[in-house]
Order: C-alpha cells, then sequence, then structure tokens
C-alpha cells in the first residue's frame, strides 16, 4: 500500500524528510477496524512528532491523526461496526498514522462519518473535536445550562481546535463567548462561527477585558501560546475559575492562580487510547453526537484548504503551513 513516512526525527525543510513508500497492509484483529483512508487532515501534532521522534531501527514512522474512510475488514471483538461504513476518528498516538492507503483503528475511538458531508470535509473535524470536547465537558465540566452571564475566554479561536470549541459552546450552552484573533480575516471567521467578541491577542488580554461591559470569565481555555499569556489569564480569570490548555508551554509556574484558587486542567485527547482506560468508549459516542450535531446544520466543517493528492509533496506543504503558525481553520488532504 501507499504511505508517507520518515525514518529520522528532522526539521521538514531537511532532505530527505517525508517520503513516499510502499509498505504492507496491515491485518485487522480484536477490535480493529481497517480502513481505507479516503482523506486526512493535518495538525500539530504531526509536527512535534517529526520533529522530536524517530522511527524504530530500519522501520518507518508514519504519521496522520485524523481521518475518513471506508472500513475494509474488521477484527473479531468489533461489534459497532461493519464493513463497508464510512467512518471518522483522529486515531491513536502509539499506532501508525492516517497518512496510508490502509490503517488499523480501535472501534471504541471511531464514529460514524456525519452523512452531510463529503470526505474532505468530515476530515477536518475528529481530532480537534475530540480535543474541544473533552476539553469543555470533561475537563472543565462546562454546564450545557450555567447562571446567566456566565463567560469563556477561548485563547487562539481562529485555530483548528478553536474554530469547533466555539461552535460547541455556541450550539450546547449558554456561555458568553469571548475568542481572541489578530487578523480581519481571522476575526470575521470566529463572529461567523459564533463569537459573541473577539479580543486581538497580540495585545493585553486583562485589559481589553475590562472595558467589556461583562463579568470575569469563570472559564479560559488556552489553545495556543499559553507562556505568552498566562499572566494575562490570571489577571482576567474571574475568582474560583476554571483554566484549560492543551499546548505545551517550557514552563508553567500555577502559583499565580494561587489567590483565586483557580483550577487548572490538561487536555490530551490521546490519553483514552494510550491508556486504553475504561471510558475509552466516550470518544467514540461524542465522535457520533457530533456527526448528529453536523447532519442537523447546527455544526459546520472548518476546513479552509484541501490538497490532492495524498503525498510527500502535499504533506511537506501541510507542515510548512502548520508550522507557520498562521493558518485559519484545517489543511486537508484528499486521495492516494
Amino acid at each position: 500500500m501507499k504511505a508517507v513516512a520518515y525514518q529520522q526525527a528532522n526539521a521538514i525543510t531537511s532532505n530527505p524528510t517525508l517520503v513516499d513508500i510502499e509498505i504492507q497492509p496491515p491485518i485487522a484483529q480484536g477490535y480493529d477496524l481497517l480502513v481505507r483512508v479516503q482523506a486526512i487532515s493535518v495538525n500539530p501534532v504531526d509536527t512535534k512528532i517529526r520533529k522530536n521522534v524517530s522511527a524504530e531501527p530500519d522501520q518507518w514512522k508514519v504519521l496522520g491523526w485524523d481521518a475518513v474512510g471506508i472500513v475494509e475488514a474488521i477484527g473479531d471483538k468489533v461489534s459497532n461496526f461493519e464493513v463497508g461504513d464510512q467512518v471518522w476518528y483522529a486515531g491513536a498516538l502509539n499506532r501508525q498514522g492516517s497518512n496510508s492507503e490502509f490503517q488499523l483503528v480501535d472501534e471504541r475511538i471511531v464514529g460514524h462519518k456525519p452523512k452531510s458531508l463529503n470526505a474532505e470535509q468530515a476530515a477536518a473535524l475528529p481530532l480537534t473535536t475530540i480535543t474541544a470536547w473533552e476539553m469543555l465537558f470533561d475537563r472543565l465540566q462546562i454546564p450545557k445550562v450555567a447562571a446567566d452571564n456566565t463567560t469563556i475566554l477561548v485563547i487562539g479561536g481562529a485555530g483548528g481546535v478553536g474554530s469547533i470549541t466555539i461552535q460547541l459552546l455556541k450550539q450546547l450552552t449558554n456561555l458568553t463567548i469571548i475568542s481572541t484573533a489578530s487578523r480581519s480575516d481571522t476575526k470575521a471567521w470566529v463572529e461567523q462561527l459564533g463569537a459573541d467578541y473577539v479580543l486581538d491577542h497580540r495585545q493585553s488580554l486583562a485589559e481589553q477585558i475590562k472595558l467589556l461591559d461583562l463579568t470575569a470569565p469563570k472559564y479560559v481555555f488556552s489553545t495556543t501560546q499559553t507562556d505568552q499569556h498566562l499572566a494575562d489569564i490570571a489577571e482576567l480569570i474571574a475568582p474560583q475559575g476554571h483554566f484549560g490548555l492543551i499546548d505545551d508551554p517550557e514552563t508553567l509556574d500555577i502559583k499565580i492562580f494561587k489567590s483565586k484558587s483557580v483550577s487548572v486542567y490538561w487536555e490530551f485527547m490521546f490519553t483514552r487510547s494510550m491508556f486504553e482506560t475504561e471510558d475509552m468508549m466516550k470518544q467514540s459516542e461524542l465522535l457520533n453526537q457530533v456527526a448528529q450535531l453536523i447532519d442537523d446544520g447546527q455544526i459546520k466543517t472548518t476546513v479552509s484548504q484541501v490538497l490532492s493528492p495524498i503525498n510527500a509533496t502535499n504533506l511537506i506543504k501541510a507542515h510548512q503551513q502548520i508550522e507557520s503558525g498562521s493558518t485559519k481553520g484545517k489543511i486537508v488532504l484528499h486521495g492516494f
């Protein structure tokens, strides 16, 4: 089967970096689905792994943690899917990724693809959807109906995770949504998705919050550059507030939150699959719930760019754009 892979951790400008290869297709066992991949999307985790993790000696490492495809075969323990089903998922960090014609994925982290979206549109969403959902409802434990005037600040609202976070908040909660964006096009994007107010994250967030006639945010979700905004967050968040992050700052001194008794949460969407937790099936369930929201017209895809085919040349372009930090929505690749 065709795949895009690498052997040594490297910069995207290295030669070679990602390359086109041919490898044997895997065999489905246990809870596994063997999926023929139709479309994928690229996330920051792809670039982080490529830069820091090499393949095992004499082996190839296949990246990719977002996919839409068709079930070609199932393991003997599979109970929720059949051959021919169209599925979407984000996969597991400790298995080969979706940048290949066929991929094995545990059914407990797979959902049925939204019927109203094509493969490219759907491929933009699984990883960011799981990340956003788990942060909002499992980590921060935001209620579907909060007290009036409860606010949340989403830092980096125009990115992949921010784009689905705003939509989930708008459709499933009554919170007032404050997002950040720094350019006119990204500001328009987050407003279109449902943000009630938009701040410029190049300026002091605390000072901008003071200018809004709102209660202090009870919730703050930082999707990027947390280290640059930490002091601002501590100043603007409400006493006994809840702060969550998903990025990887070099240091994270949370002592500045002590006086306000702020709770701090870190979300990593691969935790359930990596440790095969008892509630691993929750990822399948939430993907199915969001698929229904999409088919009901409440959530829309966050794809902003589609490249074809899925090959090394196009994946290198996507990695370069992700690393530039200027991506709006998601970059999707379609077809081998």
